[in-house]
């Protein structure tokens, strides 16, 4: 059937582009930051004036960080009033995990493993973002990594590439809706095209080096998933990859992106990345950065100033065909037909809309539970866990404990300071207990910036130690809130430890040796080496950051009013020695010891995790049983069916993440000792069992070889299923 809808798109962006100039043509690959008070006067120099006048001439195809009706409204009638052809800007803006209504940030978000609530997610944000005149997200992050010294793993889905794309899918439907040209509806963007989660000693803007069966089967496919949903844009990175910065890369985004998955939306670069192949020594100047980028298939510079100066000058000598120029522009004008811009430019401009939406009552309830479903149980002996409801004294303590800001996390530009529900304040609601709180320590000092480095705090203050000592001795349990401030996570916030940062491991053991009845709570972006707590605390919740309604998420968690159901999208490491360290790694020529050293293995720590991924307890327990492959011989081309009775065999309701993993034992690649497959997330009453059903397909069982061909191979393949990563029953089969 013909898309008429996309053919009359066609026709009209065919005619558009037959009226524009080159200039004109560069212009819409050319995006800007705001550069002025748009409400106040229009800038008379420097280089506000610049590009105030380039946007009356058309030279500009987007503005980020442009918010708020009245300003969006203001510069896309400048656009559309006052340069010649009146092409509608489109408005971009990082809504990573909410506009101003925050959900957690997504590494919490992933390990609801919700799909249904990530989306949902998505679509609040959207909605509230939209009403402010955004009509593009940079968002979603589907990097994969494997290494929390990397801030940003707090932006991404986690480790695995099945998980992470079925939420990238999940956050494109969020975000883009069944209908783009809906006003409540944003284009998404998935980042960053690629490998960026791989970079060297997870420091930020770094080198990446990784194997073409690595890119294949762990980087790439949350990227296809995303084209699969129809993603309107993509980001590509600041990392290079095979020597080459992905910005020039025309591997990945020629011959990949556009050529085998046949992406039809826009690239956009990175802030600055085109003008940043000069100092990774790619080329020698901006004239030839503009030519490696526009050549490679970048479509869209952001910020770099590179195709706005060169890129015309290089199609009127003959350097670069206008064709290139004409096919960039030819995708980026589509979105805009797409979003409705041409129909109407001030589609999200609406006032009493943005009134309305942003911060209503409905965005308050749908962030609230999906914070509830991204909280991780990761220990909780003699089920200290619940807190009883009357009749205790609780202690709460800890730097964080009362913050009202740090719970907010990062990558939350449009939201407010100090905005957050602290977990005291979600713990004052449970009147029938007596809550007393110190912090003991700070953890930061001075100010708190998106934009600049926090300063730890290193100090002790004997009076505030005192203080927090004197209220755990009489207490029957200690809440310490501890972990990370939310901007010590996200972009350019890598660090070489990953333990508690501050004095906060010295106030944890402090209190201890005064009351061992404590509930460690984490707030934090990343995993952490914990392994002290683990042997110690008899009870640790993972909390992360969880936007607006950390406190009342946190609460309800600890009181029992939402049995924790989360599983980690990470793997949480014993130590830093061990990173990286992900589940499905491979078996190496020397997996296990042989009464002698010479095993893969380290002489000072064990080579299993603290808490592997797909982990997390509940309040109640569940029993797996009944594992069957009803077809244990098939062909290539038959699907294997699968089936395992699940019980709840606890005293509290509660949900559980059924998990399905293979191995495929015998490749022409080497394959991972275990792959995950295939998830369901179940709800069940105390006393109820359930039979599950798996089938896995020609999608799940085969895998890229190193020329990025699809492939099924016949041979023994073993099957797991459980709660974990780790702990699961195991079957077999064979493809023939």
């Amino acid at each position: 059937m013909i898309d008429t809808k996309n053919e009359t798109i066609s026709e009209k962006v065919t005619l558009l582009l037959s009226k524009m100039t080159i200039e004109e043509k560069v212009g819409q690959m050319n995006q800007y930051n705001g550069f002025w008070d748009v409400t106040g006067p229009t800038p008379q120099n420097g280089n506000a004036k610049k590009k105030y006048e380039h946007l009356r001439k058309g030279w500009v195809g987007s503005m980020l960080n442009v918010r708020g009706t009245e300003n969006v409204r203001e510069v896309q009638r400048i656009a559309v009033e006052e340069s010649r052809l009146g092409i509608p800007l489109i408005i971009g803006f990082d809504v990573i995990h909410g506009y101003k209504t925050l959900s957690p940030i997504p590494i919490a978000e992933s390990a609801s493993w919700d799909l249904k609530a990530i989306e949902n997610s998505a679509r609040v944000a959207a909605t509230e973002a939209s009403a402010a005149g955004i009509n593009w997200t940079f968002a979603p992050m589907v990097d994969i990594s494997r290494d929390p010294r990397w801030g940003r793993v707090m932006e991404g889905g986690g480790e695995d590439p099945f998980l992470g794309s079925k939420i990238a899918q999940a956050r494109v439907k969020g975000f883009q809706g069944d209908d783009l040209s809906k006003p409540n509806t944003i284009a998404a963007c998935a980042k960053h095209f690629a490998a960026y989660g791989f970079s060297e000693a997870g420091k930020e803007y770094n080198s990446v080096d990784i194997g073409t069966s690595t890119l294949y089967n762990v980087v790439l496919p949350p990227f296809k998933a995303a084209v699969d949903s129809n993603v309107k844009t993509l980001m590509n990175s600041f990392n290079e990859l095979n020597g080459v910065p992905v910005t020039g890369s025309s591997f990945l985004q020629r011959e990949i992106l556009k050529g085998k998955w046949n992406f039809n939306g826009f690239v956009v670069s990175d802030w600055a990345s085109m003008r940043e192949l000069i100092e990774w020594g790619h080329a020698k100047d901006k004239k030839e950065a503009a030519k490696i980028a526009a050549t490679a298939g970048s479509d869209m510079d952001m910020e770099g100033y590179v195709y706005i100066e060169e890129l015309a000058k290089l199609v009127k000598d003959g350097t670069i065909k206008e064709s290139i120029l004409d096919d960039a522009v030819r995708r980026i004008l589509t979105v805009k037909y797409e979003l409705g811009l041409f129909d109407n430019p001030f589609l999200y401009c609406d006032e009493t809309n943005e009134k309305e939406q942003i911060g209503n009552e409905a965005h308050h309830e749908a962030v609230l539970d999906v914070a509830k479903k991204s909280i991780v149980l990761l220990k909780n002996e003699n089920n200290l866990l619940p807190l009883k409801k009357s009749g205790q004294k609780i202690a709460l303590i800890g730097p964080l404990a009362n913050d009202k800001n740090s719970p907010l996390g990062s990558w939350r530009l449009a939201s407010d300071d100090n905005t957050a529900v602290s977990v005291y304040e979600g713990l004052s609601k449970y009147k029938e207990n007596t809550l007393s709180f110190e912090k003991g320590i700070d953890l930061i000092e001075g100010n708190t910036s998106f934009t600049q480095p926090l300063k730890v705090n290193n100090t002790i203050n004997t009076s505030e130690i005192n203080k927090a000592l004197q209220i755990a001795k009489n207490a029957d349990v200690v809440v310490m809130v501890l972990g990370e401030h939310g901007f010590q996570s996200g972009e350019a916030r890598s660090r070489t430890e990953i333990d508690l940062p501050g004095r906060q491991q010295e106030l944890l053991e402090k209190v201890y040796e005064v009351n061992k009845n404590i509930v460690l709570v984490l707030n934090n972006g990343r995993p952490l080496a914990i392994e002290w707590a683990d042997k110690n605390i008899p009870a640790i919740v993972e909390a992360w950051q969880l936007g607006t309604q950390t406190g009342n998420a946190v609460a309800e968690v600890l009181y029992g009013d939402y049995n924790p159901s989360g599983k980690l999208p990470m793997t949480f490491p014993r130590n830093l020695g061990q990173v990286p360290i992900y589940y499905n790694h491979k078996s190496t020529g020397r997996p296990n010891p042989e009464n002698n050293v010479f095993w893969s293995h380290y002489i000072d720590s064990e080579n299993s995790p603290l808490y592997p991924f797909g982990y997390g307890l509940s309040y109640t327990t569940f029993k797996y049983s009944d594992f069957k492959v009803h077809n244990k011989k098939a062909s290539i081309n038959e699907d294997i069916k699968i089936s395992v009775k699940v019980s709840n065999t606890g005293n509290y309701d509660g949900k559980e993440v059924v998990q399905l993993y293979i191995r495929d034992l015998f490749g022409s690649i080497t394959r991972p000792v275990k792959e995950l497959k295939g998830f369901e997330l179940i709800e069940l009453k105390k006393g109820e069992s359930k039979v599950i059903d798996f089938t896995l397909t020609k999608n799940e069982l085969g895998f890229f070889n190193n020329q990025g061909e699809y492939i099924i191979e016949p041979g023994d393949f073993e099957v797991f299923v459980g709660g974990n990563s780790a702990e699961n029953l195991k079957e077999t089969f064979v493809l023939e």
